[in-house]
Order: C-alpha cells, then structure tokens, then sequence
C-alpha cells in the first residue's frame, strides 16, 4: 500500500497561499514550496503532477481573499480605496492575481464581466440604482483608474497617498455621474 503523503493538499493550498504572498508568484515550484512546508518534494509531486492545478487552487484562494478585503470598503469609493491599498499592502498578491497573466487577452468589458467581479458590480448596481447593464458601463472607467494606481503602487512606481487618491476618485465619481446623468437627460429628451 502506498504511503499516506505526509502534507495535505489544503496544507500545500495553504503553503503555496503564503509563499507566493511573501515572495511572489515567480517564486512557487515544488523545491520552493517544500522548503517553506518542511517537506520534500515527493508529496507534493504526488498531490500535483504539475503545479498548474496548484497555482489554480491558489489564485481561488487568493482572489477570494481580495474579493473580501475590497468589498469592507463599503460604497464604491470606499471599494475603489480598498482595491489600491490591497496592492500597496499585499503588493505580491496583487501581482499575482492581476499581472500573473492569468487574464492576458481578455478585453476590459470581459474582465469587468467576469464571475470573480460580480459582488462588485452588484454594489455598483445598489449604490447607484442601476441595472446590472448600466452599472458595467458606469463602472468600467472607474476600474480603469483605479487599478492603474493600484497596478503603479504594486510595483514601486508611486507613492501611497491614500488623502491625494480618495481626493481623485471623488473628482472622476462626480464627473461620471455627471456624465450619466447628461447622458440620460439626452436620452430622454429624444
């Protein structure tokens, strides 16, 4: 009879969780992860042929997590803030979940679709009293702005200024509601 493997898959889940959190995404091969486990190699070849399937397990694990630390921002500012300060505190988890290519040919509509955004969209959708259509539209250059900053401050290219960047995106929230609501006003007028 085979040999029970000595680490679980939810424990190498786990470790791969916090290696590529502390280290980066880059960092994540079987000699890598047994070294932060304990172990050796061999178990966590048996759990994972190939760590493709890990990486996977990972990104769930990990896009849960930010899902859950943006969404304590409240209103869409609040979410908007949270999504740039989880690149400036987890800027490894940022990269991962965003510059990893794991969306690489994907459109920004696509992205903004896409199921793992859908708790954001539906607070759009109630903040702003908007169809789940409309709340995209409203949305999309919003998400733009706002993980440009995130994308600059995870990779060392700017300064954290939580004051300056609140400060802005009240700035571009107005000017899209304003936008909005000239675009209905025309709309109805026709």
């Amino acid at each position: 009879m085979p040999r029970k493997p000595v680490t679980t898959r939810e424990a190498m889940t786990e470790g791969a969780f916090q290696l590529i959190r502390e280290k980066g995404h880059e960092f994540l091969t079987a000699r890598n992860l047994a070294a932060f486990l304990g172990c050796s190699t061999q178990p966590i070849m048996y759990q994972f042929p190939n760590l493709d399937r890990l990486r996977e397990l990972v990104y769930q694990k990990a896009d849960a997590f930010h899902t859950e630390y943006i969404l304590s921002g409240g209103d869409l500012i609040g979410i908007g803030l949270q999504y740039i300060r989880f690149a400036e505190a987890e800027p490894q988890l940022f990269r991962f979940l965003f510059q990893s290519g794991h969306f690489s040919g994907f459109h920004l509509e696509e992205l903004i679709r896409a199921p793992e955004a859908a708790g954001i969209l539906a607070a759009v959708s109630l903040e702003e009293g908007l169809s789940a259509e409309d709340a995209a539209v409203f949305f999309e250059p919003l998400f733009a702005i706002v993980h440009g900053y995130a994308s600059l401050i995870a990779n060392n290219a700017m300064k954290y200024d939580p004051e300056a960047i609140r400060k802005a995106l009240l700035i571009i929230g107005e000017g899209l509601e304003r936008g909005r609501n000239e675009h209905d006003k025309a709309v109805s007028e026709k």
